[in-house]
């Protein structure tokens, strides 16, 4: 292995080890050392692979992102069920991981959105980047759907993803506050009703 790749796989595994932690407190919450003795990296070497704890934080958002596309696309991909089954079974798949409580490693959009946005300029630009190409992804499920029967040709696909992603952020949250599923079930029942499938 050169240098150059065990520096990627060096820098890649400090992400990886830093997502639970920062995904289960915050990322103010969360200090260096934290991430350095979890990912047993000697204290002192985060700066040989991060300019900052800012770029830190960028980094960790845009391969947060770039690992949810890549599942949504490979829902999208898939040749079992219609689109729209699928479509479904990826708010049913939201819904479930939320519920369970396995989310702390790869929900960082809902879990960071708010604080980060008013601590870096760069990591609000990911997080609205990151947001459209998932809403552009699920707009691709819409207009699939409608394509091949399985979800009614009655809206545009592109505003459509953007109310239901929106509506299953605002579920996300209440359900923190909440701290049952009760939201999940509000928002289930409205994407079936905005998708115009029977209840």
């Amino acid at each position: 292995m050169n240098a150059a790749s065990a520096h990627h796989d060096v820098r890649r595994h400090i992400l990886d080890t830093a997502r639970p932690i920062i995904g289960s407190k915050g990322f103010s919450a969360v200090g260096l050392n934290e991430i350095l003795v979890a990912a047993e990296i000697p204290k002192g070497s985060f700066y040989h692979y991060f300019a900052s704890k800012e770029a830190f934080g960028e980094a960790l958002l845009e391969q947060y992102f770039t690992t949810y596309l890549a599942r949504i696309d490979a829902l999208l991909e898939q040749q079992d069920g219609t689109a729209g089954q699928r479509f479904m079974a990826y708010w049913i798949q939201w819904r479930d991981a939320h519920v369970a409580g396995a989310v702390h490693d790869h929900c960082l959009a809902v879990k960071l959105g708010a604080e980060v946005c008013d601590l870096s300029e760069r990591m609000r630009l990911i997080l609205q980047d990151g947001a459209s190409a998932v809403v552009d992804r699920l707009a691709r499920f819409i207009a699939a759907g409608q394509q091949d029967g399985s979800l009614p040709a009655m809206q545009d696909a592109r505003p459509l993803a953007a109310s239901l992603y929106q509506l299953w952020l605002g579920a996300t949250l209440l359900a923190k506050f909440t701290r049952d599923s009760h939201p999940f079930d509000d928002a289930m029942a409205t994407t079936r009703r905005m998708l115009g499938l029977p209840a």
